[in-house]
């Protein structure tokens, strides 16, 4: 699966995979923050132009399927036309998550089938369903409902990763098993950490101090180690259960085995917090938007740490310093940009029209003349007036490669 905003590159990199993998993906459903800096997933949506080309471009050079994941529009017309759209531009498989992109976190909600429901309908190519998969009778049901020819889970199955087998088998179990395939295909440890921390999100609710432990670890051993010691915490605890004791906080089973985890949403996680008696500071994974108004009493951890670190750090969005946007992709600008954008739209821009950028560096046309003055003096000719990249002769778009390059 890529992400991407331009077909050639979009292409020139499922070249490099095609012949490793069946089909080549393009991700439309990413909602997260860097997909809108980096102007992918989800924020193509509304450009169907270059949609159609990235797609029609990869349709025509690759020997691989092509296939798109997307969202929905609030808008079940629109959703369709959307579909039908991918499809007549040469997609032959969509996957449907039936949220909006503003539809994460804690604001994610009930996706919709309905919307699915209707693609699946409108096309004729398969369909895949994602949203409000918990269980294996949530594949059974949203295939019923729906119609479509298959599912996908992304948080349901990863805090029980044998929701396709109809199991609910015991965190530890899963983590060993888990930890089995690291030792055999190593990846770094934060990524260790994170599908740790979503398979044993329940049993680190009741053993908080794991948490941290899990937390600071530097070393696969300690992860097995820490996952050793609950192991023994849950063995003790099951020891210990009384005849007919039902799992606490309405979960369906016991905090030990795994099992769906329902985002609260905002107004639900608050009331947690006071139902609780939790202490204003120690809040869920990030503080709410709208109290991260300076106030360390309702700051996330992690602002608390840098609070302490710099006790005139304030977190006021209203002070907060406002930045210039770049006229390309809305990143924050070069200061002194020649073409008022960031270094990434300006490097290219400076690249294509021969430009130099001294705000960002960038000295193409400086280094492009210098390459030709070098290359006449070799030759031993006179070095002509250089004004624009059609004046140059045969080689020298070598010689420009070579200055970007350097």
């Amino acid at each position: 699966q890529f992400c991407a905003n331009d077909p050639e590159v979009f292409v020139q990199a499922a070249l490099l995979a095609q012949d490793y993998c069946d089909a080549i993906d393009l991700n439309l459903g990413c909602p997260q923050m860097i997909a809108k800096r980096g102007h992918y997933g989800a924020f193509l949506q509304e450009e169907w132009d270059l949609l159609q080309r990235m797609i029609l471009l990869a349709n025509e050079k690759l020997s691989v399927p092509i296939t798109c994941k997307i969202r929905v529009f609030p808008d079940i017309d629109k959703t369709v036309k959307y579909a039908q759209m991918l499809e007549k531009a040469g997609c032959q498989l969509l996957t449907v998550h039936g949220r909006t992109k503003e539809q994460k976190g804690p604001l994610a909600g009930v996706a919709s089938w309905e919307h699915i429901q209707a693609v699946r309908k409108a096309v004729n190519i398969p369909v895949f369903a994602n949203g409000n998969i918990q269980c294996l009778s949530d594949v059974e049901e949203c295939i019923r409902k729906t119609g479509v020819h298959g599912v996908m889970s992304a948080e349901g199955n990863l805090h029980n990763p044998a929701l396709f087998e109809g199991r609910n088998p015991l965190v530890w179990e899963m983590a060993e098993e888990y930890l089995e395939i690291v030792r055999k295909y190593p990846c770094p440890l934060s990524y260790v950490r994170a599908h740790l921390f979503k398979l044993w999100h329940h049993t680190l609710q009741v053993y908080q101090q794991l948490r941290e432990e899990l937390a600071k670890v530097k070393t696969l051993e300690g992860i097995v180690d820490v996952n050793r010691e609950l192991k023994l915490r849950c063995q003790e605890e099951i020891a210990n259960q009384k005849e007919g004791e039902k799992p606490k906080e309405g979960l369906p089973f016991f905090h030990w085995i795994c099992q769906p985890y329902i985002r609260p949403g905002p107004k639900e996680r608050c009331k947690e917090n006071v139902d609780s008696g939790t202490e204003k500071g120690v809040r869920g994974k990030r503080a709410l938007e709208e109290e991260e108004d300076g106030n360390s009493e309702l700051l996330s951890k992690n602002k608390q740490k840098k609070k302490l670190r710099n006790p005139n750090k304030t977190f006021d969005p209203s002070l907060k310093p406002k930045y210039a946007k770049c006229d390309q992709c809305g990143n924050p600008k070069g200061n002194k940009c020649v073409f008022n954008m960031c270094r990434g739209c300006c490097k290219k821009r400076a690249f294509k029209e021969v430009a130099d950028c001294p705000g960002h560096g960038l000295l193409f046309k400086t280094k492009y003349e210098k390459s030709l003055s070098w290359q006449h003096s070799q030759r031993g000719i006179q070095t002509p007036e250089i004004s624009q990249r059609g004046d140059a002769e045969l080689g020298e778009t070598a010689v420009l490669k070579e200055a970007g390059d350097s």
